[in-house]
């Protein structure tokens, strides 16, 4: 019996030691961090640099820098918050509450250290912010303390090894990161608030993602828009709402309203990532597909404190996704139009169905009542952020029923939205329009199946001369893209005079299970048209797209747009003896406007060894997919299949000799590999004014369609 008293005291002490050397090894790391973190915090550890359009006044939220020069991305923030430190650094602790980024904040394990301090073990899951890359998380070790001064502190760093995570199957969604020394200095003031420096210094694995998006995960003034610039906005907007500066409309609660923001952020973030430990699943998908179709028929929207606001779906939700690349588009201007100008993109039969589905609980697919949208929208502001760096607001749209028993009853939908960086002098920073369906009497609990925009800048390095992809597609390319190591290039972080941005997609849809197939087709047919519309709008927006004054701007040296429609329409006239536009169309401006919107695909080549595209029409650029900017990239032989190649080779002698050919029915290829059918086309020599010179080749294809 002594002995095996003794043995258990023996095996318990030596936990006991084993426990107290764990102990001191994290007190010991936690002090490096510490000591690490107030060198960059106060010091000059990194080379700071003022963040580029956030200029120190009056008016300004703080002081805000990034890294110029340092192992990956970081930026810091100094600010004077009406709060004390303790209520401050509950706040920025609850990160999923102010970093939109943030999935999920879990703390494993907490010990007391000295000075009232804790060292907690964290681990921590991010949003990936496009359909691109996969999302990041983090193993951290956490440690509070009051320093001698009074002040308090709150910083974090990574820890070695796998340390937790999520289940097998979830991992494969998931980049392990590190968190370098960062975190919170909160200083309190004798007159009351506190002045508090924000630190956060990462390394988001950039080798990890295709080449054509590492400016995103290598960028410093990104983590400063949307970590450390956002919880200073943050801390402020909640004193100023706790002193009662805030008002706000309808009568809602302010702490309300930034739920509502929260849930349609975080709503639209998971359907982006669509993680297989929530229920989503991939339909259908070989990888080739330019539209990602995921469902969840475990999928409620049940997140609400009343249960009778709760919605389960018999089959689930459907979340239909694509993301593109836009080349010189100011994500602001863009999102303020999609903001504005709604009938441009939307289908009002689609909101009306999703509005339906949600206030009913049941499937208006199959019986909708017709109805016609009178293309007027009410935006009726809710609140905004401090800076308006955020707007809430309720959209209505107007809708009359055209079945005339329901002559006299309102048809209009109701939309909760949200829409952000919309200010073009915030560098960095993301331009969001995220909106759900709601009942026109919202409750708080109200039940949102969040749908919307993402446009991301992405800031090339200076050294970047031409993309591996080609510009202004819908991409699901992830698998096909290059991805090795990668440098750092944090310190350039330069603005490219040839700006570009990463536009996602996602948009969520309620169906019965019996209407599963109904609704998927739907779904990646309007995904692919609202992408259609974005990518006018975008060449419309765009310095180097297309003005709706003047038209589609060219290639350097090719005529004026209105000068080459001329051209081209003279010319078919000449070499076939036929208009190709209606006579009544002929004049002035109204030619190119004309030839722009005809319903064959018009296309233009260089006359050189190997021809490149120099013009299309809207319906060419439909046909192939793509947008003035990126057609310049494209070569005459990558659009026809082998016998289309033959066809054109055959009668290419014909041409240059008559000035023209018919080619026979045929395959042509966008440049997402979808095949696309034509009943004949129509080349033709396009003369200068000249009448002798010629200046290019025209094809028209004819009744073209996918196959």
């Amino acid at each position: 019996m002594n002995q095996r008293t003794h043995s258990l005291s023996i095996s318990f002490s030596n936990k006991c030691c084993k426990f107290r050397y764990a102990l001191g090894r994290l007190l010991s790391i936690a002090e490096e961090t510490l000591a690490e973190f107030l060198s960059k915090a106060t010091g000059t550890a990194v080379d700071w640099v003022q963040m580029p359009g956030m200029k120190p006044g009056p008016d300004s939220v703080g002081i805000f820098a990034i890294s110029q020069s340092c192992s990956g991305v970081a930026a810091r923030a100094c600010g004077l918050v009406s709060l004390e430190p303790t209520k401050i650094a509950e706040i920025l602790k609850d990160r999923p509450s102010w970093f939109r980024d943030c999935r999920n904040l879990e703390v494993f394990t907490m010990f007391p250290a000295g000075n009232g301090g804790t060292i907690e073990l964290v681990y921590t899951q991010t949003f990936a912010p496009t359909t691109l890359a996969p999302a990041r998380d983090f193993w951290t070790l956490r440690y509070t303390s009051t320093l001698e001064n009074g002040s308090l502190v709150v910083c974090e760093r990574s820890l070695s090894g796998s340390g937790a995570g999520p289940s097998a199957a979830a991992a494969a969604q998931f980049v392990r990161a590190e968190v370098l020394p960062s975190g919170y200095l909160i200083r309190p003031c004798e007159g009351g608030g506190s002045i508090i420096h924000i630190v956060d210094h990462l390394n988001l694995e950039a080798w990890s993602v295709p080449e054509v998006l590492r400016p995103l995960y290598e960028s410093s003034k990104v983590i400063a828009q949307k970590m450390t610039i956002a919880a200073l906005r943050y801390i402020r907007q909640i004193a100023q709402e706790t002193s009662g500066e805030v008002v706000y409309s309808l009568g809602r609660q302010p702490a309300v309203l930034r739920t509502f923001s929260q849930r349609l952020s975080r709503g639209f973030n998971d359907a982006i990532n669509g993680f297989n430990d929530d229920g989503w699943s991939i339909m259908n998908c070989d990888g080739n597909e330019d539209v990602i179709i995921a469902i969840n028929s475990s999928k409620s929207l049940s997140n609400t404190s009343n249960p009778t606001n709760a919605l389960s779906f018999l089959g689930g939700v459907l979340c239909a996704k694509a993301s593109m690349l836009l080349q010189n588009v100011p994500p602001a201007v863009l999102v303020r139009f999609l903001r504005e100008h709604r009938s441009e993109w939307a289908d009002f039969n689609i909101d009306a169905y999703s509005a339906a589905s949600l206030k009913a609980g049941t499937y208006a697919y199959p019986g909708m009542r017709p109805t016609r949208f009178t293309g007027s929208q009410i935006i009726m502001p809710l609140g905004h952020t401090i800076e308006h760096e955020e707007l809430l607001e309720v959209v209505r749209l107007e809708g009359h029923s055209l079945a005339p028993e329901d002559a006299f009853l309102s048809r209009d939908i109701h939309l909760l939205q949200i829409c952000s960086g919309i200010d073009e002098n915030a560098v960095g920073a993301c331009s969001e329009l995220v909106f759900a369906p709601i009942d026109e009497m919202f409750p708080d609990d109200a039940p949102l199946l969040p749908s919307g925009f993402r446009i991301i800048p992405l800031q090339s390095k200076p050294s970047d001369t031409q993309d591996s992809l080609t510009k202004n597609r819908t991409l699901d390319l992830t698998s096909s893209l290059e991805v090795g190591p990668a440098t750092n290039h944090a310190a350039g972080d330069a603005p490219c005079q040839n700006t570009r941005s990463v536009l996602t997609i996602a948009f969520q849809f309620p169906f019965d299970s019996n209407l599963q197939d109904n609704v998927a087709t739907t779904a990646r047919q309007y995904i692919r048209s609202v992408i259609s519309s974005v990518q006018r709008v975008a060449m419309a927006i765009s310095p180097s797209g297309l003005s709706p004054a003047v038209g589609p701007k060219l290639s350097p040296g090719s005529p004026e747009a209105l000068t080459l429609a001329h051209w081209i329409c003279q010319s078919y006239s000449f070499h076939l003896g036929a208009e190709l536009l209606k006579s009544e169309s002929l004049g002035g401006d109204s030619v190119l406007k004309n030839l722009w919107q005809h319903q064959d695909a018009i296309l233009c080549c260089s006359l050189k060894s190997l021809p490149v595209f120099v013009f299309a029409n809207q319906a060419g650029l439909d046909m192939l997919e793509t947008t003035l900017v990126a057609l310049q990239d494209i070569t005459l032989d990558k659009i026809f299949d082998e016998s289309g190649r033959k066809a054109l080779c055959s009668d290419f002698a014909k041409l240059m000799e008559q000035g023209f050919a018919y080619l026979p029915a045929g395959i042509c290829m966008s440049t997402m590999g979808r095949h696309v059918s034509y009943e004949q086309a129509v080349a033709w020599k396009v003369l200068a004014a000249d009448e002798s010179t010629v200046h290019c080749l025209a094809f028209s294809f004819v009744n073209w369609s996918f196959v």
